[in-house]
């Protein structure tokens, strides 16, 4: 249900670890009283705080700043998070540095409401509200304004998101649909990865380091100067990560190492025009065991492949301000993708164009509406006897209009924001996507918020042209198990409500609560249908299809919960806590195996401790909880992080890290999709040593 890979047959065949006895009371109480010493996670993550001088003074954190940090993906324009009638979170850049993560999923564990897994050493499983899998194909992720989002199988390949952690300047999350902005496919959530200008990263930065799993790790940025307005960086990058291990303790065959570069140039004169001109190029090689069916004894057999990736991508972007408040924005991009796992192999090439114009209408009105255009070609340059896709080429075309007016009904006390997306694609044709927001805010330390929209998450090339052989019956003849898209394949549906509230009790202390209801139709269902036979390839056999369709439907419900406490001036507690719950069901014409309501966690729980000492030490610790996956055979587990690093100068510094201490390692996803070794994520120390110049 979950992911567009899983068959029936499949999941009845695949064999299940039985899930140990565990206390989820008791695990919920260990890592509540972690969030007791560690601290907790808030609305949004700190900013940058200095580092504490040797007498352990004052670092000169201010809540009202924190929670009053500028957003811009909720609507499409720049506001406070605190005004921000949608489940907004926001991970600066001083954030993602104390976290010890080297990679943008580890980053993202910290934000409420998101699941995030690393199934090996190289794939992850991240979605929002659910239906989470390696292909999660319901969340929409940006890095700069450019979707990262592939039509191949309506999701993202994390394994290639990369870039200098050091250069990011903040990664906004909004949980729910941002269908009416942001367009099809960003059904349970956006993800918004946004880089600092050239003129914010002038000078250079050298970082780097290795250990027992980050085996070796580096960068190189500089920035400089053009001219008098015109500012550059350069960039480069390189990581090599070790084999994750087998649940037997052998090493998993998923071993990586990944380099990128690029640049950015950003114009910024006196006049009201802006320009960014920003570029990158990556490849890597990345090794898999993958299980696949045969039509000769064994009939079904480990293939161990290494995957060899590469891309490159060139943005652009003009901004012309007019008035105040009134504001042109260009944008256009190519992004070029190649994948190759030897049985299959793709190459993608996306050009994409859009324009938006904000203005004021009366005293009253703000509206913001765009045009968009996007065209995406790829080529399958290989199939095999397990995955092939029919034809070797596609080309897709995709035209959009949106249009949104955010309406003050009360001076600084109540607004309704009303819009919708308009897109028309060569799947399903035309597809609306409105929404209602209202925003009240009684006084500076109160605001709830209130939303109804509606969000779809249209075909993919994997719904409605893919063939994947998931198993073969042996017999005289042996039977094909095959997985096969459908052209009459339609978009997911969802209708969500919303209501959050955020306060802050005291300027040391502040909470935000989010509750949804999410109305689901048109779910996937694989639905067997009538045998045939195939004489080619030999020998001769018949095939059993399992073909898509759109027989399920059901709701998912939840809340989300995140705070902030400033104990001291050198001293932040922050803790986040998720619950979920899912209930799907057949269409009564279906002949589908029921969907899945347990591959994604019930609770979830999280408490980070972020301390400047004295001697310029800064100290971190985070406890996550994670509850069991009963579909998926994945049992609960809590894991600890800790670093330590030390700033002997005030443009060095030296960290220490160590990551998932409890235990020696530990499952944290199961996946059927394309099977693959199932791996266990291990206990792992790095050191790191950065320098800037």
């Amino acid at each position: 249900m979950n992911d567009p890979f899983s068959t029936a047959a499949a999941k009845r065949a695949s064999a299940r670890r039985p899930l140990p006895p565990r206390s989820t009371s008791g695990r919920l109480a260990l890592v509540a009283t972690s969030g007791l010493l560690l601290g907790c996670t808030g609305v949004v993550s700190a900013a940058e705080p200095a580092a504490a001088p040797p007498s352990g003074g004052s670092s000169d954190l201010d809540i009202d700043q924190l929670v009053n940090l500028t957003v811009t993906s909720v609507g499409k324009k720049e506001q406070s998070l605190a005004s921000a009638p949608a489940a907004v979170f926001v991970l600066t850049q001083e954030d993602i540095r104390r976290s010890g993560a080297t990679s943008i999923p580890e980053a993202l564990r910290m934000v409420p409401g998101l699941e995030v897994a690393r199934l090996d050493g190289h794939n992850w499983a991240v979605s929002s509200r659910g239906f989470n899998d390696l292909f999660a194909n319901k969340l929409l992720v940006m890095m700069d304004g450019r979707s990262v989002y592939t039509p191949l199988f309506s999701g993202v390949y994390w394994d290639v998101q990369d870039t200098v952690l050091e250069d990011l300047d903040r990664i906004e999350v909004v949980r729910g649909p941002g269908g009416s902005l942001w367009g099809a496919n960003a059904v349970n959530g956006v993800i918004n990865i946004i880089s600092k200008s050239a003129k914010q990263t002038q000078g250079g930065l050298v970082s780097g380091g290795g250990g027992t799993e980050e085996t070796a790790f580096g960068s190189m940025r500089y920035g400089g100067k053009l001219g008098e307005n015109t500012w550059y960086r350069v960039y480069g990058k390189y990581s090599n990560r070790d084999n994750s291990a087998l649940p037997n303790g052998d090493e998993a065959n998923d071993r990586s190492q990944l380099a990128a570069g690029g640049f950015r140039v950003d114009w910024e004169p006196a006049a009201p025009n802006r320009a960014t001109l920003q570029g990158d190029v990556y490849g890597g090689r990345m090794d898999q065991t993958f299980s696949f069916a045969t039509l000769t004894p064994p009939f079904m057999q480990d293939y161990p492949s290494t995957i060899e990736v590469s891309g490159a991508n060139l943005l652009g972007r003009w901004t012309h301000d007019f008035a105040e408040g009134n504001q042109l924005q260009v944008q256009g991009y190519y992004d070029h993708t190649h994948r190759d796992a030897g049985f299959f192999a793709e190459d993608r090439n996306t050009f994409d164009l859009d324009a938006q114009h904000r203005f004021a209408l009366g005293g009253r009105n703000e509206v913001v509406s765009g045009l968009g255009y996007r065209l995406t070609s790829d080529h399958i340059a290989k199939e095999s006897f397990n995955l092939g896709f029919g034809t070797d080429r596609r080309t897709d075309q995709l035209f959009s209009a949106f249009v949104q007016d955010e309406v003050t009904l009360v001076q600084d006390r109540l607004k309704l924001t009303l819009g919708s997306k308009f897109e028309h694609n060569d799947y399903t044709g035309f597809e609306v996507q409105p929404s209602m927001r209202l925003m009240w805010m009684p006084n500076e330390k109160h605001s709830v918020w209130a939303a109804v929209s509606r969000a779809v998450r249209t075909p993919s090339r994997v719904d409605t042209d893919m063939r994947l052989n998931v198993a073969v019956i042996p017999g005289a003849p042996p039977t094909v198990v095959g997985l096969f898209g459908s052209r009459d394949f339609q978009s997911e549906e969802l209708l969500a409500y919303e209501i959050g509230y955020r306060v802050r009790p005291h300027n040391r202390l502040s909470f935000d609560l989010t509750t949804f209801y999410h109305d689901y139709g048109n779910l996937t269902t694989i639905e067997p249908g009538a045998p045939f036979f195939e004489p080619v390839p030999a020998p001769a056999h018949a095939v059993l299809p399992l073909r898509f369709a759109n027989k399920a439907r059901g709701h998912v419900y939840g809340a989300e919960l995140a705070a902030m406490a400033q104990m001291a001036d050198w001293w932040q507690l922050r803790a986040g806590y998720t619950f979920l719950e899912s209930r799907l069901k057949l269409d009564s014409d279906s002949n589908a195996s029921p969907p899945s309501e347990h591959s994604d966690p019930h609770h979830q729980v999280f408490a980070h401790s972020s301390m400047n000492l004295p001697g310029r030490l800064k100290f971190d610790a985070m406890a996550r909880y994670v509850d069991a996956l009963g579909d998926l055979g994945v049992p609960s587990y809590v894991s600890l992080d800790l670093r330590l690093a030390w700033e002997p100068r005030k443009n060095l510094e030296l960290a220490l890290v160590g990551q998932n201490l409890l235990d020696d390692r530990h499952p944290e996803f199961g996946s059927d999709s394309l099977r693959i070794q199932r791996a266990e994520i291990q206990r792992g120390f790095y050191g790191k040593i950065t320098f800037r110049f």
